[in-house]
């Protein structure tokens, strides 16, 4: 009598996935294995490692192989599982919005540098263009006794944003406005800190990018016009009519954007200072300017 079938474990469907993947060209796949097991079991991916030898069964197998088709598709992981963790923040995440990256938490660091833990009367801080929200919860989390304003012009990133604030139990320590950049913003001269993820890459690059970024993340999130700097020079153009003396505006930019960031500051003649943070691969990515 012929052995019966081996059971499918935990472990052969990790290296299965795993082989897909690489054969595919995907990064790293046994992470994103992991990841989409771990989605499709209801588990923590730690938790994989103690059931290695543990059956999978059909349906539990089913929903796997139909994440791991998506992820063939180049997906990305995170709009698979509809969750990315970004400053230890497990936020929630769809195609409405940008996959918050790792270079984003230097973003936060320095705005955290400028944002005191507690300074009464409490500081007044307008995150534009949040997305997910990853920045501005993040520093609702770490500075809960300031007072935060959240826009942006998509109603379906908002809601992402409101969604996660909720989520987080944060929703009480900001607000959130529609708002295309500055516009319905009065020119108030009262915020002490702006931050922002703005698109900063040129149109042409676009289509260069991985099929993760290109196809599936918004477009009108990552498109920064011919150069990559439209929505830069609007931003440090239009900011000090809403900062305070000697508030604060700090941005992403592209690992190349540093000279043009510059020039565009000194175009203005309203900041005393422009300073340049790299981030943790060395490039240059976030732009500190302090209004006079």
């Amino acid at each position: 009598m012929p052995d019966p079938p081996a059971p499918w474990t935990v472990l052969t469907l990790l290296r299965r996935a795993t082989d897909h993947f690489q054969d595919q060209g995907i990064d790293s796949p046994r992470a994103a294995a992991e990841i989409l097991l771990a989605h499709a079991l209801d588990c923590r991916r730690i938790d994989l490692y103690l059931r290695f030898d543990q059956p999978v069964e059909a349906a539990e197998r089913d929903r796997f192989r139909d994440l791991v088709r998506r992820r063939l598709h180049r997906e990305p992981v995170a709009y698979i599982t509809g969750v990315r963790e970004f400053w230890s923040l497990p936020l929630a995440v769809n195609p409405s919005v940008l996959i918050p990256r790792p270079e984003t938490e230097c973003l936060v660091e320095a705005a955290l540098e400028a944002l005191p833990q507690a300074a009464p009367p409490p500081k007044r801080v307008l995150d534009l263009g949040t997305g997910s929200g990853a920045v501005v919860l993040a520093l609702a989390k770490e500075r809960p006794g300031h007072r935060f304003l959240a826009t942006d012009r998509s109603p379906a990133a908002l809601a992402t944003a409101r969604f996660n604030a909720r989520r987080l139990s944060l929703e009480d320590r900001l607000e959130f406005l529609a708002s295309d950049w500055f516009t319905p913003l009065r020119p108030s001269r009262n915020w002490d800190l702006i931050v922002s993820n703005p698109p900063y890459i040129p149109t042409a690059t676009l289509a260069e990018l991985a099929p993760e970024v290109a196809v599936f993340e918004p477009r009108q999130a990552l498109d920064g016009g011919s150069e990559g700097l439209d929505c830069l020079s609007r931003l440090i153009a239009g900011a000090p009519g809403y900062l305070a003396p000697g508030g604060v505006l700090i941005l992403e930019i592209g690992a190349d954007q540093r000279r043009p960031v510059a020039d565009l500051a000194r175009k203005t003649a309203a900041y005393s200072s422009v300073d340049f943070r790299t981030d943790y691969a060395g490039r240059d990515r976030v732009t500190i300017l302090r209004k006079r």
